[in-house]
């Protein structure tokens, strides 16, 4: 019998539209890698038998009697996957992030399997960018990984191994999806309720089924259950995306934190708080002292018994104090606010889901964007996921990654969503943004990193 997709799972797939596509992207930039994309994309082939879901394609059931399944896909082509591209010269990064909101804005192809990998030449210094895109069906916990995830090792010398010589299964044919799907409804008759719901895309049917969203939303403050404030922010969102992306010294972070209390990840809702006011503020917008903007923050959790640590992840509601001129009172406030998640004793540390996943900023930023598309967006303003990754460097065919930033995709009615990944030194805010309603989204990248550097420097 073919493995059927869970509900939340589907739901991603009937919730989606053209506007608001679910994909996770990341990019991921390389020294100079020899041999070039052909090593690259050698490597990516040599990998896929490390991510089995990755050859298979969902099969919908005739009537929609059940959820779609999955199943190898018989013309499976990684030609198709994994694409070349190249920025003219001289391969600024405005030029790549240029093609990155391009790529980011086409929905993936669901009659095949659901991610792509781009392969980006002609960066200043001969680096090399590979810019992947993966939906969040494909990733529902820790023990399934993104594609990113498997290319890099800790050595620049590990060896590619040979490419496998895959031979797919059969595909269901009619009939037996139709058998399956009655054989379901005898040991779980509530599936039928379920897969209903699901085919009109009732969204009540599935925000249950978010992993810790409840939990998380008993220990978010009491305003957080009325409406979110409106604001620039949210708006109807067009089919078309821009992408900037800003930077922090890990260290600047942690001297601030030294100085002012709370955690790193506190500091970091505190400047994102700061480049948010002084952003709303460049636009004109009023900014008064009870003005806010409330973030999802996607927290990675312990799970049940039988899960790993990390495998869940709960949603948190964080109202991000806009209005208060003074940095820290913001930090004070925001430290306060997220004690909740770390004084409930189910936050997984840093270092904790560094040792369990190796690298899987890609992963776990498409479990938050999981938990995010569970609520209702009248909840909340932007969705904030930060996930921690190693601090030493890493290498794909041998070559360096140089720098890394997610690209987490936006919920409808939303104009923005903030990823932010730390790895080897420094931390890495990548900004989605809808191009018409956030179409200077550079300029909040920008004041991201001069409210780093002038917290850094008020305590140095």
């Amino acid at each position: 019998m073919a493995e059927r997709l869970s509900t939340l799972d589907a739901s991603f797939l009937y919730l989606e539209d053209a506007g608001a596509p679910m994909h996770i992207s990341g990019v991921l930039v390389l020294e100079p890698v020899e041999g070039g994309l052909d090593a690259l994309a050698a490597l990516v082939e040599a990998r896929l038998p490390l991510v089995p879901r990755y050859r298979q394609r969902i099969v919908p059931v005739p009537g929609h009697l059940a959820n779609p399944v999955w199943a190898d896909d018989p013309d499976f082509d990684v030609a198709y996957h994994v694409r070349r591209s190249a920025v003219p010269r001289p391969g600024t990064e405005t030029q790549l992030l240029d093609l990155v909101s391009r790529v980011t804005s086409r929905p993936l192809d669901r009659s095949r399997p659901l991610w792509e990998v781009y392969l980006v030449e002609g960066l200043s210094g001969g680096r090399v960018a590979v810019v992947t895109k993966t939906h969040p069906a494909l990733v529902d916990g820790l023990g399934t990984v993104d594609i990113a995830q498997v290319l890099l090792e800790p050595s620049p010398d590990a060896a590619v191994p040979p490419t496998d010589r895959w031979a797919p299964r059969r595909v269901p044919g009619r009939a037996e999806l139709i058998a399956d799907a009655l054989g379901d409804y005898v040991q779980r008759p509530t599936a039928v309720l379920e897969t209903a719901r699901s085919a009109v895309g009732d969204l009540r049917s599935t925000v249950s089924r978010v992993r810790g969203v409840a939990a998380g939303l008993a220990h978010a403050a009491g305003s957080a259950v009325l409406p979110a404030p409106h604001g620039p922010l949210n708006r109807t969102v067009g089919t078309q995306r821009r992408v900037a992306v800003a930077r922090a010294d890990l260290e600047d972070l942690k001297v601030i934190r030294k100085a002012h209390g709370g955690t790193v990840n506190d500091v970091l809702l505190t400047v994102l708080t700061g480049a948010l006011r002084d952003w709303l503020l460049s636009r004109g917008e009023p900014v008064l002292g009870s003005t806010a903007v409330r973030a999802l923050v996607p927290v990675s959790v312990q799970g049940e018994e039988q899960e790993a640590p990390g495998s869940s992840v709960a949603a948190y509601l964080v109202d991000l104090p806009v209005g208060e001129p003074n940095p820290w009172v913001r930090l004070a406030r925001l430290s306060y606010a997220m004690r909740g998640v770390t004084g409930s004793g189910r936050s997984v540390r840093a270092d904790t889901l560094i040792a369990l996943t190796g690298f899987a900023p890609p992963t776990l930023h498409a479990l938050g964007a999981r938990a995010a598309r569970g609520l209702s967006r009248r909840l909340f303003n932007l969705v904030v996921t930060n996930v921690p990754g190693p601090q030493v460097p890493l290498y794909a065919a041998g070559s360096r990654m140089l720098e890394v930033f997610p690209v987490v995709p936006l919920v409808g009615g939303q104009g923005l969503a903030v990823g932010m990944t730390s790895y080897d030194g420094h931390v890495y805010v990548g900004l989605n943004a809808d191009r018409d309603g956030v179409g200077d989204v550079d300029v909040l990248a920008d004041l991201v990193e001069q409210e780093v550097g002038a917290l850094a420097e008020s305590v140095r």
